[in-house]
């Protein structure tokens, strides 16, 4: 899609959304017949599946070190069972043993639903190998509908909805052969770290089980949090503010937003209906691939997927090529950075420029962008109106019935209330002449840019993926350092490939947090509640 076209969807969708408004996030939107994602040739996806595996080399769990299969990345594990060399319910049964060890500890999960995935392993282990995610366990956020299963969005006002039908990418990744292991904690509606409705700390990073005060991330923090603790290989997570960039970088995950239509959003409780995503967040690039290349495609039930390009050959994307034993990135890629990127001291630059170097050993061409005049004003909270406004109108009925529903998030939803048509109007043209700027004066010089923050790349639909680089210490805590990089539009496939090429070179991806140790343990169940953070706080996480 060029970048005029672009343009043009995107103010069609901008102005669909200030006409139409949001989906209502009521437990009706879960009835209806089963959806699916568009059909592909009988077999097509079985023999993509093979191709694909074959391509890969076996992995040898004694060369790994691995005495646990938990400590496998998805698609490693995949390719051992289509191998017949480790069963479906082995595998599962892996991530249950240590779901019910330690999330009493970490609390990743709302809900776990061991005997069904217990009884759709089994069913697995007796059929045909045939999807791209056969035997593949997930974690599934909270608010993504789950037929029969509980989807509360952590809140008050969905306690006891159970949707009948899955969301159309549920569907999708069933059909791939995943198993859900259960539904992932989150903050109360998706707008904060994950709390309690009533505003107490839940999921804690993986990497300092004993610090509540170190951030887990944003409110796909449960689901970060289950893949790096290896409560399961990959987790979905939703992102309309970076929540699933921030939980990503916060504990060493490789998370990928994708553009705005790549995956649909039927099914899952809507924040804003013109800046809501659904990404995977794995161990690494193939992995996200993997999970992306099943879930992604057009659907009847969401217009936004619609008419856009198709879904690339994500799974070539993130397999680097390899040239006399030199790891080389797939295609030429020019990598923008803006001035001052990688500099300073500390773990910080550090990290930054070790990145660099290895990416530019890649074949990579890293270049310096001047910032675009208009930057800092377009990415400053210009267009925050856009998202308080989207974010309360599907909720008014809510409002109406009792405010006390909206638990500790209630002061950041009223805002919504506030936002005259004006200030909603300007914030749409500034999302227009942001995303104008970013196609004109970024990615016309540069092919993937290092961006600091989320923000400008979210509040325009444009993919992001987050990878990690290196360590840091954060409240006497040494915990991941990530960087994020973001792409054009629909260009998942170039993000997947650099960070891809980045981890053929490096380990960082392969580093995993220790057990929590008995006393940490016995701390936190003395402790009882994690504690609570206050209205100030959460109303700045949930901006």
């Amino acid at each position: 899609m060029d970048r005029r076209s672009f343009l043009v969807r995107m103010g069609a969708l901008s102005a669909a959304a200030a006409v139409a408004g949001c989906a209502p996030a009521t437990a009706g939107a879960g009835a209806g017949a089963s959806s699916s994602v568009a059909a592909s040739p009988p077999g097509s996806e079985t023999a993509a599946a093979d191709t694909f595996f074959r391509s890969l080399p076996l992995p040898d769990p004694s060369r790994m070190g691995a005495t646990d299969p938990v400590e496998f990345t998805a698609w490693e594990a995949a390719a051992l069972i289509r191998e017949g060399r480790l069963g479906v319910l082995e595998y599962t049964d892996a991530f249950l043993t240590r779901i019910r060890r330690w999330d009493g500890v970490y609390q990743a999960f709302n809900e776990v639903t061991d005997q069904m995935a217990r009884e759709r392993a089994r069913a697995l282990d007796d059929a045909p190998v045939r999807g791209l995610l056969h035997g593949v366990p997930l974690a599934v956020k909270d608010n993504i509908h789950t037929a029969g299963v509980r989807t509360t969005a952590n809140s008050h006002i969905f306690q006891d909805f159970v949707p009948d039908r899955d969301a159309t990418l549920v569907r999708a990744l069933m059909d791939a052969g995943a198993i859900m292991l259960g539904k992932s904690q989150l903050g109360p509606l998706a707008t904060t770290r994950a709390l309690t409705p009533d505003g107490e700390v839940t999921t804690l990073n993986a990497w300092a089980p004993g610090s509540p005060d170190v951030s887990p991330g944003g409110s796909s923090s449960g689901s970060a949090t289950a893949v790096m603790a290896r409560l399961a290989p990959v987790a979905l997570g939703t992102q309309t503010g970076g929540s699933i960039t921030m939980p990503s970088r916060a504990q060493g995950a490789t998370g990928l937003k994708p553009t705005f239509g790549r995956v649909s959003l039927d099914g899952v409780i809507p924040l804003s209906y013109t800046r809501d995503h659904v990404g995977p967040m794995t161990r690494d690039a193939r992995d996200a691939a993997m999970v992306l290349q099943a879930m992604a495609g057009e659907d009847p039930r969401d217009p936004r997927t619609l008419g856009l390009p198709p879904v690339p050959d994500l799974l070539t994307a993130a397999t680097p090529l390899e040239d006399g034993g030199r790891v080389r990135v797939r295609w030429g890629t020019r990598l923008g950075i803006f001035p001052g990127w990688a500099d300073g001291g500390g773990d910080g630059g550090k990290n930054r420029q070790d990145f660099l170097r290895e990416t530019e050993a890649t074949g990579v061409q890293v270049v310096e962008i001047p910032l675009p005049e208009g930057w800092d004003e377009l990415t400053s909270g210009a267009l925050n109106a856009i998202r308080l406004v989207e974010r309360a109108e599907p909720f008014l009925p809510y409002f109406k019935e009792d405010v006390r529903l909206f638990g500790v998030t209630l002061t950041s939803f009223i805002q919504g209330l506030f936002v005259s048509g004006d200030e909603y109007l300007k914030g749409q043209r500034a999302k227009l002449a942001l995303l104008r700027l970013v196609l004109d004066d970024i990615l016309s010089r540069c092919d993937v840019v290092a961006l600091e923050t989320h923000v400008p790349f979210d509040m325009i639909g444009l993919p992001l993926l987050a990878l990690p680089v290196g360590k840091r210490e954060v409240a006497g805590v040494e915990v991941p350092d990530g960087v994020l990089l973001g792409g054009a539009p629909f260009g998942e496939e170039r993000l997947l490939a650099v960070a891809a090429a980045f981890q053929a070179r490096t380990d960082w991806h392969r580093k995993r947090p220790a057990d929590p140790t008995l006393e940490e343990e016995a701390r936190l169940n003395r402790l009882g509640a994690r504690g609570r953070l206050d209205l100030d706080t959460v109303a700045r996480e949930a901006q």
